[in-house]
């Protein structure tokens, strides 16, 4: 499964060229993760991946920050049903909607019981997922791992380990870039 992924992420994914990151940095390529994630096949094999690295985790729930984990929530709470545990799923959004209920955590009610992995398609300093972590904590949400598809190895280990939350990724910079 993941050598196939891996063959998706390179042929659908990769972009050779010049880009601004959400970090704010440059960059002379782009992985696109939302290319595979939002195709069947991209999102049968990141959902089980996924689910294999934190199945061991005694967790209660899966989020991250929208847009790039929406399919990613959505597949691994399909695969942990699948596999007899009911997860519960949520997103965070970039700014809380001005109307209704003003809610920054969508989905699922989550717990300050609840053991919660978080998830995105690509880190890079890993801001977007320790924002995420820190909407999370004011509300006393227990966040116990984070995993992206990809990390680009430029920075967002050492950011988490600063934080105290281990990251995961199915793959790296590396990987892509050979």
């Amino acid at each position: 499964m993941k050598k196939k992924l891996l063959e998706l992420i390179k042929k659908e994914a990769f972009i050779k060229k010049r880009i601004r990151l959400a970090s704010g940095k440059m960059s002379n390529y782009y992985i696109d993760v939302r290319r595979v994630s939002l195709t069947s096949q991209g999102l049968y094999l990141i959902s089980h991946l996924i689910w294999e690295e934190i199945r061991g985790d005694n967790i209660d729930a899966i989020g991250g920050p929208t847009l790039g984990a929406d399919p990613i929530v959505s597949g691994v709470c399909m695969v942990s049903y699948q596999n007899k545990k009911n997860l519960k799923g949520f997103l965070i959004r970039k700014a809380p909607k001005k109307y209704g209920r003003k809610k920054m955590i969508e989905g699922a009610k989550i717990l300050p019981q609840d053991r919660v992995v978080i998830v995105d398609d690509v880190a890079t300093s890993g801001g977007s997922l320790i924002k995420t972590i820190e909407v999370l904590r004011k509300e006393k949400i227990n966040v116990v791992k984070a995993a992206v598809v990809i990390d680009r190895q430029e920075g967002a280990q050492a950011n988490f380990s600063k934080i105290g939350c281990p990251l995961i990724s199915l793959f790296t910079k590396s990987d892509i870039i050979s």
